[in-house]
């Protein structure tokens, strides 16, 4: 006869269930950090608000477009002439700004914080030199008799230009707020999206104004 198994005889041996740290046992869970998204929510944003300006700016310069394509002389023989030479020489002030962000994101990348610092304070004096210097070619401009309220090419122009003046102010105060932060060592290659998000911006205000150089100066 087979022996007799009793449960003070028999062994039961417990079954151990491996348990993997740092991933959740469902695909997909909250608890899997590897898993990033594509595009970041502040990048996202900003570029909802550039595709809702780029929008904007559209609307302007086809009214612009419309009104100096009708007006039998642009400008007005009693208005004062543009200063060209003036705004050539702001333009490239302008346009070096983006060079120097380009330059402060690949700093940023390599985590060098001294350079990032460097080339942001770069870009922020080169936005308020534009900004000073177009404020002080506004002011010759109305001593002279160019106002807002000269017709419609006075209009048009304090229009455009005002619209993006206000642009560069903002992205003016956003670069002086990411160039406090990163005096702190905010910012290194793991932490740099307000950097890219800025720069974003800061691109979208130097790609617009080579636009509204060519139709309000120049045309």
């Amino acid at each position: 006869m087979a022996p007799r198994v009793t449960a003070s005889s028999a062994k039961v041996r417990p079954v151990v269930v491996p348990i993997r740290r740092g991933r959740s046992p469902h695909p997909g869970a909250r608890g899997d950090q590897s898993e990033r998204p594509f595009i970041s929510s502040a990048m996202l944003a900003i570029m909802m608000l550039i595709g809702s300006e780029m929008m904007l700016f559209s609307g302007l310069i086809g009214s612009f477009l419309i009104f100096r394509l009708q007006a039998p002389f642009w400008p007005p023989p009693a208005l004062p002439r543009l200063p060209i030479a003036v705004t050539w020489v702001n333009t490239f002030v302008l346009l070096s700004s983006a060079l120097t962000m380009t330059l402060a994101l690949r700093a940023v990348h390599r985590s060098r914080q001294r350079l990032l610092r460097r080339y942001l304070l770069a870009t922020l004096a080169l936005g308020v030199t534009f900004l000073a210097v177009q404020g002080g070619e506004w002011v010759r401009l109305v001593a002279h008799g160019l106002k807002l309220s000269s017709g419609v090419y006075g209009g048009t122009f304090y229009l455009l230009i005002g619209c993006h003046g206000a642009h560069v102010t903002a992205g003016v105060v956003w670069l002086a707020w990411v160039a406090m932060a990163a005096m702190g060592g905010r910012y290194n290659a793991h932490h740099a999206g307000a950097i890219e998000v800025c720069a974003v911006y800061w691109y979208f205000v130097c790609a617009v104004w080579p636009l509204l150089f060519g139709l309000v100066y120049l045309m």
